[in-house]
């Protein structure tokens, strides 16, 4: 393991010397990811984008990604494009990326069950700003505000993140 890796343990997460109150799924931490299941996936996932409210944030980065009014998420395992950014309209299910709240104001996308999505596998594990803290999530890895903006402005498309399947302290 690097200090540049993000690391899951027990007690929060690790990254370049610091630890991070995190949250995580609901479901806790799975080997077998499964589409609803509420559990983060245990393994090595990479970052590979950031998205951003421009109406809420500056861009965080050079490489980060506006979030648009029509921008969605599939989580429709029947269709091709699932696991994939859609535009509205679409009718397959799916998340939407400009919410209310701001818990996707500034989103960082994983590579788990991308580019080639496996239908049922999963969908759109994140890592984002949590509602509250201890809350959990449907399968993503959530943070502070403050904590989600200083681990983006230090990232890079290919940090990985490590799940293992049982949390070290």
């Amino acid at each position: 393991m690097s200090p540049a890796d993000l690391v899951l343990t027990r007690s929060g997460l690790r990254f370049m010397g610091r630890r991070f109150p995190c949250s995580i799924g609901k479901g806790g931490v799975t080997r077998v990811k499964r589409e609803g299941d509420g559990a983060t996936p245990s393994g090595v996932l990479r970052i590979t984008g950031m998205l951003f409210r421009p109406d809420r944030l500056c861009r965080p980065t050079s490489w980060a990604t506006p979030i648009g009014p029509h921008d969605l998420w599939s989580d429709d395992a029947g269709d091709p494009r699932y696991n994939q950014l859609v535009r509205a309209p679409y009718t397959g299910s799916h998340e939407r990326l400009r919410r209310a709240d701001p818990l996707y104001d500034l989103v960082l996308l994983t590579d788990w069950n991308w580019p080639n999505a496996r239908a049922g596998d999963g969908s759109a594990i994140f890592l984002h700003q949590w509602r509250r803290p201890g809350y959990p999530t449907e399968g993503c890895i959530a943070f502070s505000r403050q904590d989600l903006h200083w681990i983006a402005a230090r990232i890079e498309p290919g940090t990985r993140i490590i799940v293992p399947g049982r949390q070290e302290s």
